[in-house]
Order: C-alpha cells, then sequence, then structure tokens
C-alpha cells in the first residue's frame, strides 16, 4: 500500500475535528515551540490562520508565534478537564519557548489547608504558596471537587472557606448556625483539639489513605438497588463517583486513556480480567423487561460505548409475540428483534451483551441467538439479588466484591436499562389512560375507536379537532361526528 502524500498546514486545519484536545504548534525544524488547550480544536486552530491574523495582533510575542507556526499535531480528548491537564503535563514535558503561563500547577483547582488556624478551614486555591498550609491536588474537575468538599463536610464535620465559626466564653467552639447543625448532623460544640482531629481524618481521605467511607457509601449502593429503589441508588452512585474521582487526581495522565473519562478505562480493564474477555470491551448492550403485573409488557435495550452511554442507539420494545407475564419469553422475542435487525444490516454485534436477570434471563437470551442461527457474542447475566453474574455456559456464577469496579460499572448499566424500561412503561400506561376516555362515549366500539386514532394519532389531535374532521374518518358521519365533538368540548 503505497505511503500517504504528507498533508500541509492548511489542510490540517481544515480537517480537524470540532472536539476538545490539545494542539501542539512546531516550527521549521519539528520543535514544539507552543502548546495550548481548546473546547473545540477546529475553532481554536483555525483563529490563528485568519487572513492577516498576525498584523493585527498588539501583543508582539504571539505575532511572532504565529510567523514561526510551520506544522502543528493535536490530540483529541473528550472533555474539557482532559484538556486542561494534558496540556500542563506536555507544557512541563516539552517547555515550549512560547508558554510561560504554565510553570506551575496555578490553572488547576488546590484544597488548602491553613494549619496555622486555631480552625483549620478548608479552601479552594489556585496558586501554591510556600507557607504552613497543607495542599492538596491540582484537580481537573472543578464541580466534582466542590460537591466532594461538600460531602466531606458532612461526614467528617470540618469547616469550608464560607464557614463563620463562633468562639464561646468557654473556649469551645460553634462551628455552624443552627440550620446548618441540623442539615449536617455533625457534634457542633466542640474544643480546638477536638476539631483538629476531624481536619487529620478528613486531610487522609484527599490523600486517599481512607477508604472506609467510601466502602460504607458502595455498600449502601448496591443495598438500595437490591431493593428497588433506584432513585436512592443513582444518587449515592453520583457521590461516589465524585469522590472517587476527586481521589483519583494523582493518576499518571496516559496517552492512551485521552479517549475516556477518568476511571472508565480502568473499569472495563477490570472487566475484562473478570469475564476472561479478549479486549476491554468497546461496545456492550444490556436488556430489561418492565411490567405491571403483566400489562403493558415493554423491554429496553441502552448501549455504552467506551463506558459512555450512547443513547443515539437505546431502543425499546413493545412485546408482540404473546400477551400476558413471561419475563423469558419477552426477553427471547427481544433480543432476537434486536440481533436479527443487525445481522440484516450486516453490522457487527457488541463486545458483551448483559442481561438484567439469572439463569431463566440469560437462557432466553441464548435462545434467540439459537433461533437466529448466530454466534452470540460474550453473554452475562445480573441478577439483582447478590449483585450475581452468571454465564450461558457451564462457568459457576461470579460474585465480585461490591467495590470492584467492572460490577459497578455492570451496575451502572443495568440501572440505565432499568430506568429507559420504567419511563417507557409509564409513558404507555398514560397514554392508554388518556385514550381510555373513548370508553365513556356511548356506541363507540374497537373499530371506530381504532380508525379514530390511526387518523388523528393521539387523543390530543382528537380533542383539537372539529366535526367536520372528525367525519372524515370511515364510519363516522355528521351526526356522530358532531356528538362526539360535543363530547370533547364538554
Amino acid at each position: 500500500m503505497p505511503a500517504a502524500e504528507p498533508v500541509n498546514l492548511k489542510e490540517k486545519v481544515r480537517r480537524l475535528p470540532d472536539k476538545p484536545g490539545v494542539y501542539l504548534m512546531k516550527d521549521r525544524l519539528g520543535r514544539i515551540i507552543y502548546v495550548g488547550k481548546a473546547k473545540s480544536l477546529k475553532k481554536r486552530v483555525s483563529s490563528y490562520f485568519q487572513r492577516g491574523r498576525a498584523r493585527t495582533i498588539s501583543q508582539p510575542k504571539i505575532r511572532a508565534l504565529i510567523e514561526m507556526i510551520a506544522d502543528l499535531d493535536t490530540i483529541e480528548v473528550k472533555s474539557e478537564p482532559e484538556a486542561l491537564l494534558l496540556e500542563g503535563k506536555l507544557i512541563k514535558q516539552w517547555r515550549p519557548r512560547y508558554n510561560t503561563d504554565f510553570t506551575d500547577d496555578k490553572r488547576f483547582l488546590l484544597v488548602r489547608v491553613d494549619l496555622g488556624e486555631e480552625l483549620p478551614r478548608f479552601r479552594l486555591t489556585r496558586i501554591k504558596k510556600d507557607d504552613r498550609s497543607r495542599y492538596f491536588g491540582p484537580f481537573a474537575h472543578s464541580g466534582l471537587l466542590r460537591r466532594t468538599l461538600a460531602q466531606m463536610r458532612r461526614q467528617f464535620g470540618i469547616l469550608l472557606g464560607d464557614a463563620s465559626p463562633k468562639k464561646l466564653p468557654d473556649g469551645t467552639w460553634q462551628l455552624y448556625d443552627d440550620i446548618r447543625e441540623e442539615l449536617y448532623g455533625a457534634v457542633n460544640l466542640l474544643s480546638a483539639e477536638v476539631y483538629r482531629a476531624r481536619v487529620e481524618a478528613a486531610c487522609e481521605f484527599l490523600e486517599g489513605k481512607s477508604r472506609e467511607w467510601l466502602e460504607t457509601l458502595r455498600t449502601e449502593m448496591a443495598a438500595a438497588a437490591q431493593k428497588q429503589e433506584f432513585e436512592k441508588a443513582a444518587e449515592l452512585r453520583d457521590v461516589v463517583f465524585a469522590l472517587e474521582e476527586t481521589l483519583r487526581k494523582t493518576r499518571r495522565f496516559e496517552r492512551h486513556d485521552h479517549t475516556r473519562p477518568a476511571g472508565v478505562a480502568d473499569a472495563l480493564r477490570e472487566l475484562q480480567h473478570a469475564l476472561h474477555l479478549a479486549a476491554p470491551p468497546h461496545a456492550i448492550e444490556c436488556f430489561d423487561i418492565s411490567h405491571i403485573s403483566g400489562t403493558f409488557v415493554v423491554a429496553s435495550m441502552v448501549r455504552f460505548t467506551d463506558g459512555r452511554p450512547d443513547k443515539d442507539h437505546y431502543r425499546r420494545f413493545q412485546i408482540k409475540s404473546f400477551i400476558g407475564n413471561d419475563d423469558f419469553r419477552a426477553m427471547e422475542e427481544v433480543v432476537g428483534r434486536r440481533y436479527r435487525r443487525l445481522a440484516g444490516e450486516h453490522k457487527p454485534f457488541p463486545d458483551l451483551v448483559v442481561i438484567d436477570g439469572g439463569r431463566g434471563q440469560i437462557g432466553a437470551a441464548l435462545k434467540a441467538f439459537v433461533g437466529l442461527d448466530a454466534m452470540p457474542p460474550p453473554l452475562i447475566g445480573l441478577a439483582k439479588e447478590h449483585e450475581t453474574i452468571v454465564f450461558p455456559d457451564e462457568r459457576a456464577p461470579l460474585n465480585l466484591p461490591l467495590t470492584h469496579p467492572g460490577l459497578q460499572f455492570l451496575q451502572r448499566l443495568r440501572d440505565e436499562a432499568h430506568r429507559f424500561a420504567n419511563t417507557y412503561n409509564a409513558d404507555l400506561r398514560s397514554k392508554k389512560i388518556r385514550e381510555s376516555v373513548l370508553d365513556e362515549f356511548p356506541g363507540l366500539g374497537p373499530v371506530r375507536r381504532a380508525a379514530l386514532l390511526a387518523h388523528f394519532g393521539s387523543i390530543e389531535k382528537l380533542r383539537a379537532a372539529t366535526a367536520g374532521q372528525i367525519a372524515e374518518v370511515p364510519g363516522f358521519g355528521g351526526k356522530l361526528a358532531a356528538e362526539l365533538h360535543a363530547f370533547f368540548i364538554g
């Protein structure tokens, strides 16, 4: 295969993606002279090459930079925080001559604890000074960091930068006002010595030395999911995610991780090892069945790509092959419909299929592939009772620790499928309730009712129709149409 011809600078700029990333400007000798980050690589880098840009810029340094650019490289990432982290790493690595704003980590958020204070507080700063304070960081995800500090205030009873503690005549301190005391649930009247013990515990947590709190939260999350308290489980999941991402601040920023959010790549690798997959699963699809006492039986399929929800590929199904409550038959039907379509469109199967359920559900899914005469991709079930992973072959069920990143990822995937299925179920029930108003109109049988819904598409459009428009429906004369119109307008 012949080598590709070199692409000139203008062509490189034209082909840049409208995505976050880092760009490296080079001179004629191939030396990196500037590293920058961008929310949109295409827009940011293009701005350097606008006609006459160098002549209109007042700063001589920037004019010189633009005139020296002979080539460029880009590294695409998933988010601005990742771009910020990578920019700092590369500037420190290459020390480009036109980068002077990144000699330290001042653009990242740090947590500062002034140990010289009688009651040290946890404050945010961007500048690290040589003083008596302890610093933690840098942190790229400012929102997650602030959420973490708020949770730490509840857990450890510490003071943040906005606190106004009051010293009492006996020398003790009142940390919070009455309202915050009820909110945080920590002992509010204490000595400075007792408070410093809290500070030390919180500092150890930021250093990653204390994991008991995280373990407790993960256990509570798993228990909530087992009880099908999915809103509570999702809230705890978000808290755990914020804490984990904050504690992961010191993880090396490796180039091959740029395409995935921090932590997800690790979870996928752990899942690969636990399930003995050939590689970390790139595309994962998860199925769930939802019904109310055997009625409104629906199913959902959600797809995660590189660990992220891929909502363009979400699918939902109404059960067509039978009426009643049979989770196994429902699972067989929807799995068969999904992969029959993929096979017919010559599209690849996912790297992993996850079924919400145990042996029965996964057996039904396997039966669907047999019916398609197709080799199934790696297939597992996730049974809610003990978060047990089951296999379609002779392998014994697998119970991973609740702290296992791969299991936690599967739980997030399963919870999303459950949410999507329940939402669809609720939509159908609401639609049925709206349509049942036609039952109250005398003399309207199933044929005419179906004709109305087929013609107008919804009860809402039927309500807004005139008598003349209703009369256009097959089976409706002027008199019946007028009576139905009068029925709706009251």
